[in-house]
């Protein structure tokens, strides 16, 4: 008995494929495609969004850094690490601008291979004609009457006519053979508001870079009488933009002359609550200029030397006048009351560095209206000036101001001084009323309530990019809704004549993306034509609209794959020459 031994050849491994080296500049090549592309500009946008939320988690040093120092002492533990990650100086840290800059060359990357791409098919032709019309998403078919004397040429140039009309661009190919034919196409605006939408958006970055670096805001408070030259020692406070120099500010001034407020008297919900404010001020737009009176409004700022003026708090200013143990005038003048509540009740902050032989502090309340609860507790009962009173409590020592350590205006540290008057002491508390006068214990001196005046808060804003921002936001909305609406689209038209003289003719629509209303524009386009040609289609057999997306694809497919009426079977129904087949799932295999 033999034995059959199968013997299997083993085969040799394939060897594994090598892949080229890219080198220095295929990576960069590479490195540059995948910065410009739409996908990663879409993720710097999302990125830059999220990198600026730390901006309102912790306080930022360029708006104030009396309080970035503060929240340092306060978190020892991670305050420090907070600073060294940039995060107090957030809009201006380096990882903050690398994502700025990588977006903004992103999409400079993007638009303009796009720009170049579509100047490029905004000057080509059409797309050639499909070979079957019947397997795009809109087709149909009309049959001119052979006693219209309409030829195939004449009818593919009626066709034309029509569709430059509606804003098409067409080519006409083979206008005197048997089957001629056209390509349009219109929409390329879709295009354009897509370009126009992200040039803008670099338009809105250049100009709000521009607003950081060369822009600058500050904040000042003007008493009745007082005037706010634009100088940098003119602003209680001033952030400057990271390329501002000082001789951006020009000198013009602002006069607060008088400041009016309308409170609502009729409103029981509302009763007290102010309803209107008006400054009236007097401004020059240079030391040389002539004055000009105008009024300050809420919501309406003044502009003066490329910067804008806004009105954003006011108050009441008690003028105050403090002497000391020697009987000399150490401060006179209004002291701005800080609001606390309700009808103005402000809190009063003094302090009296001049006087001799020791430095003075009073802090307490002003009250426009004053009255007393029935716990001996002062409260203001309405904001206009019926019934001013002036609570404060005393102090003297040494205030810290020599140490040229900078303090708040509104606040007094009490530590270190020692008490004069407070209603916890024998003193008790001092109380004054307009035109009164109190003196201090021990000698140190006295302090009189000389009147009350207003005050007003003012914002100042110089931004060179803010109207240029709003601009490229505007062509950017502009851009997206033009986007939005406009579709691009093709249209293909073929004429040929049958053997018993008719002209036969059939058009398709296809378009690019999503475009729910095609099937509204196939119904415009065959309206046209049918009224053009006076096609009563009801008695003309052979016309017909196809059903998109319903047909019968070998029906087509047998019909379609002639060579025009002039080699149609004689016995074969007009309406049988150009099948509707609008639907297939092969209708972009012929594009």
């Amino acid at each position: 008995m033999s034995e059959r031994v199968n013997v299997t050849k083993k085969k040799s491994p394939k060897p594994d494929a090598v892949l080229p080296s890219l080198g220095p500049v295929g990576m960069l090549r590479w490195a540059w495609t995948q910065l410009t592309s739409m996908r990663t500009a879409l993720f710097l946008l999302l990125l830059l969004a999220v990198a600026a939320v730390p901006g309102s988690l912790f306080p930022q040093r360029p708006a104030n850094p009396a309080i970035v120092t503060q929240y340092i002492k306060d978190h020892p533990d991670y305050g420090k690490i907070l600073d060294s990650l940039q995060l107090y100086d957030v809009y201006s840290s380096a990882w903050f601008s690398a994502i700025y800059l990588l977006l903004f060359v992103s999409l400079i990357g993007c638009v303009i291979p796009r720009a170049i791409a579509h100047y490029k098919a905004m000057r080509s032709q059409p797309p050639r004609t499909p070979a079957r019309l019947s397997r795009l998403p809109e087709y149909g078919t009309l049959v001119i009457p052979a006693d219209a004397g309409i030829p195939a040429s004449e009818a593919i140039s009626t066709a034309a006519e029509l569709l430059k009309k509606r804003g098409y661009r067409v080519d006409i190919r083979d206008r005197d053979g048997d089957r001629p034919s056209l390509g349009a196409e219109r929409g390329f605006l879709k295009e354009v508001g897509n370009l126009v939408f992200h040039t803008a958006l670099i338009g809105v970055l250049v100009s709000v870079a521009a607003g950081g670096l060369f822009g600058y805001s500050g904040q000042r408070i003007l008493v009745e009488g007082d005037t706010f030259v634009n100088t940098l020692v003119g602003y209680d406070q001033f952030t400057p933009g990271t390329n501002f120099q000082s001789s951006q500010l020009q000198p013009y001034s602002v006069q607060l002359d008088k400041f009016h407020i309308t409170f609502d008297r009729e409103s029981k919900g509302k009763f007290g609550q102010p309803i209107d404010f008006t400054a009236d001020v007097t401004t020059k737009e240079n030391p040389d200029a002539p004055a000009k009176k105008e009024a300050l409004k809420v919501n309406d700022p003044l502009s003066l030397g490329g910067t804008s003026v806004y009105l954003t708090g006011n108050g009441y200013a008690p003028v105050v006048t403090v002497r000391d143990g020697a009987g000399n005038i150490a401060m006179q003048g209004p002291v701005v009351a800080k609001l606390q509540g309700e009808n103005y009740y402000s809190s009063v902050v003094i302090k009296v560095p001049d006087a001799k032989p020791e430095q003075l502090a009073f802090a307490g309340f002003f009250l426009p209206t004053a009255f007393v609860s029935d716990k001996g507790v002062s409260f203001s009962g309405d904001p206009e000036l019926i019934n001013p009173q002036l609570t404060l409590n005393s102090y003297f020592g040494d205030l810290g101001l020599n140490a040229g350590a900078p303090q708040n205006v509104f606040e007094l540290d009490v530590k270190k001084l020692t008490p004069l008057n407070a209603r916890n002491l024998p003193t008790k508390g001092i109380v004054l009323a307009p035109g009164s006068t109190y003196k201090l214990p021990n000698g140190k001196g006295s302090i009189s309530f000389d009147g009350v005046k207003r005050y007003i808060g003012v914002d100042i804003h110089h931004n060179p990019g803010q109207l240029y921002a709003l601009i490229f936001a505007l062509l950017a909305v502009g851009g997206l809704v033009t986007s939005l609406y406009v579709n691009r689209r093709r249209v293909w038209v073929r004429t040929g004549t049958h053997e018993d003289g008719r002209t036969m003719v059939e058009y398709a629509l296809l378009a690019r993306g999503e475009d729910h209303r095609l099937a509204g524009e196939a119904a415009a386009i065959r309206t046209l034509l049918a009224g053009e040609w006076l096609v009563d289609e009801d008695a003309v057999p052979g016309s017909q609209p196809a059903p998109s997306r319903t047909a019968d694809n070998d029906r087509a497919d047998t019909a379609a794959n002639g060579d025009g009426g002039a080699h149609a079977n004689s016995e074969q129904p007009a309406e049988d020459f150009i099948q509707s087949t609008a639907g297939s799932s092969e209708s972009k295999k012929d594009q």
